[in-house]
């Protein structure tokens, strides 16, 4: 079932709203590049720093509101930067590292729903300690109350780091069964988009320390999940049809900047 008229433009209104955000709080970097200047002009380059700060910031920005937008056509909730709160379990703690050292040494492979219950056993046992973790991206919840907590990554995130994401989505799942250890729990990492497309995701360099169908969803998997099937095609037409509105409100933007 695809999205209902009244919902595609709720979703354009939120890309839209977002980039119009972005561009009041933008200040171009004050850099003398004369040489670019004269060669490109000034408003040139002004635009390509505004995509350079655009691209780093995109997923708070643009990708976290859209998608906190996408999934509330098909979910009871759905919010940006969820505090999942702050207090683990010792035994929680210790399980985890037990995971995450199998994962490393190869004696285990990564199975995501045994891993919840291993944690859910412990959620509560020894001290509680509080924990500084690192706030969820997107935060959904269907009509039975599974939860649904969200890494979104950049498109090459950093394979030296799959470790630290691996910790970060059981210490997620941890810190809320020791709120409600009956709490029906799952965490991924999100990949907004395929840069290899139309290669597929290069899944491999993810595989061994993430259980790859249960806390990875990449591009259409992603937003599909959030928007049901069919959501992503329907999103990037969505972004295009901004793009084409917008596009003489953005022009005007940039040409201030071609007289200075």
């Amino acid at each position: 079932m695809g999205l209902s008229p009244e919902n595609i433009k709720a979703i354009e209104a939120t890309i839209k709203d977002s980039l119009r955000r972005k561009f009041q709080n933008y200040k171009p970097e004050s850099v003398y590049m004369p040489f670019h200047f004269n060669l490109l002009g000034k408003d040139r380059m002004a635009l390509y720093s505004f995509i350079q700060s655009l691209n780093t910031t995109f997923g708070t920005s643009i990708f976290e509101p859209v998608a906190a937008a996408l999934a509330r056509t098909q979910f009871q909730n759905a919010t940006t930067q969820y505090v999942p709160g702050n207090q683990i379990s010792e035994g929680a703690q210790t399980a985890i590292q037990n995971i995450i050292n199998d994962l490393s040494a190869g004696k285990t492979n990564a199975d995501k729903k045994n891993e919840i219950e291993i944690i859910r056993a412990v959620c509560q046992k020894g001290k509680m300690n509080t924990l500084s973790t690192v706030k969820v991206d997107l935060f959904v919840q269907d009509k039975n109350g599974t939860m649904y907590l969200f890494d979104l990554k950049t498109a090459k995130p950093n394979i030296s780091n799959f470790k630290d994401f691996k910790r970060t989505l059981l210490e997620w799942c941890a810190i809320t069964l020791a709120q409600n250890p009956e709490a029906d729990v799952m965490s991924f990492v999100a990949i907004p988009y395929n840069p290899y497309e139309p290669k597929p995701y290069q899944r491999w360099t993810m595989k061994g320390m993430l259980d790859l169908p249960e806390e990875l969803k990449v591009a259409e998997e992603f937003w599909d999940f959030l928007g049901g099937k069919g959501a992503y095609n329907e999103l990037l037409n969505s972004f295009e049809r901004v793009g084409i509105e917008l596009r003489p409100e953005i022009d005007k933007y940039f040409l201030k900047f071609k007289g200075e």
